[in-house]
């Protein structure tokens, strides 16, 4: 059952996205959104509480996403552009989702959150990602590189940044399952250490290294960075790839603080994270479904941190749409086993798994987000090379 209120409001609120033309189905009643030929359709099947789109739009329409309550006909990509591109204007009553945004900040909560999200398991992961098991931004330098190919890239992008000499000790912070400490120690002869909050990333850590032969050359620990910072260990270059996120805006001027103390003078250390135009609070859908505590900083005060704890910013670069290309492979690797998820999962796991990787595809597209790698030194460095040497 549709309540005529219900058709008018929603109708009423799809109409600021205008500048696109869509069609609205709500039971036998058709709108048409904006001017020329629509480019999707919204189907919706069930009533929307008005207050929950008050509170957040953004959370509400994911939710009835996720239930069946709305389905895009037509392609989802370009749905998810004209939506998120006003949802995010949107104010958000933080007040009534106090319990998203007001999380701990403290080891074992941040354990928690990681654990959440990364230990679904490596054969969840392993069913849509690459064989590096990169899960992070890729690198492509054509277009049609495949996503393993461009994951290679990235990593080696990355270390080439670095400027690794061998014997050189390098500690991934974040490491994930281990692929860049395993190809710096391989190309490098680097002696590698990481850490990582995830289980079942520890675990295949452990299983790459022995493959590899690598025990006594690379180390992989289940411990927070903290720990590692309070042990007195420190290095010659420290890489930090997609970890900053979970940190929390309060923890930004404490992870820096860590890091200059575990960075040798003169050290290199690279930090590759997803960015946000502005500091404001991270989607609330995503804190409820994908990354409980999740922050994103801007470019400019992680800028404006590393210069408060001793460091030297020597380069910045974007690759914004090197990560819409990334979630596009991911969503389409994923779209070709999600019967084989859903089975085990579930349809409103596998409709939230659309949405993330497909919603976040657009969200890269269309700016709502970027994706930085800042490049510094502890206190000056005076040799290295000139110009970026890659």
């Amino acid at each position: 059952m549709f309540s005529k209120l219900f058709d008018s409001f929603l109708v009423h609120y799809l109409e600021r996205f205008n500048d696109h033309c869509f069609t609205v189905k709500i039971g036998d009643n058709e709108y048409t959104i904006g001017e020329g030929e629509p480019e999707f359709t919204i189907r919706v099947n069930s009533d929307i509480p008005k207050k929950d789109i008050l509170v957040s739009a953004e959370l509400a329409l994911g939710e009835a996403y996720m239930r069946k309550d709305i389905e895009i006909e037509g392609d989802l990509f370009k749905a998810l552009c004209v939506v998120l591109g006003h949802v995010n204007k949107d104010s958000i009553n933080k007040k009534v989702l106090s319990s998203l945004f007001n999380v701990g900040l403290k080891k074992k909560d941040q354990k928690q959150q990681v654990s959440s999200h990364y230990d679904l398991g490596n054969e969840f992961y392993s069913l849509w990602l690459d064989k590096t098991m990169s899960y992070s931004c890729a690198y492509f330098k054509h277009e049609d590189d495949s996503l393993e190919e461009a994951q290679y890239q990235k990593v080696h992008h990355i270390l080439d940044k670095l400027y690794l000499k061998e014997g050189m000790t390098l500690l991934d912070i974040g490491c994930g399952w281990g692929f860049l400490l395993i190809e710096a120690a391989r190309k490098y002869g680097v002696k590698g250490y990481g850490c990582t909050l995830s289980e079942e990333q520890w675990k295949k850590g452990q299983e790459r290294i022995k493959k590899f032969g690598l025990e006594g050359q690379v180390e992989i620990e289940l411990i927070d960075y903290r720990d590692v910072a309070a042990s007195g260990r420190t290095f010659d270059r420290i890489v930090s790839v997609g970890m900053l996120e979970h940190v929390g805006r309060p923890n930004f001027p404490l992870y820096m603080e860590d890091a200059s103390t575990m960075l040798n003078d003169g050290g290199l250390f690279l930090l590759h994270y997803i960015s946000d135009p502005a500091e404001k609070e991270t989607s609330a859908w995503i804190r409820k479904y994908i990354f409980p505590g999740g922050c994103l900083p801007s470019l400019r005060e992680m800028v404006g941190i590393a210069y408060d704890y001793g460091m030297n910013v020597i380069d910045v670069e974007s690759l914004r749409l090197h990560y819409y290309k990334t979630l596009m492979h991911w969503y389409n690797n994923f779209q070709g086993v999600r019967d084989q998820v859903e089975k085990v999962r579930g349809t409103e796991f596998v409709r939230m798994w659309d949405l993330y990787l497909c919603g976040c595809a657009a969200g890269f597209y269309i700016g709502n987000m970027d994706l930085h790698q800042i490049l510094m030194t502890k206190g000056v460095n005076n040799d290295l090379p000139l110009t970026r040497w890659y």
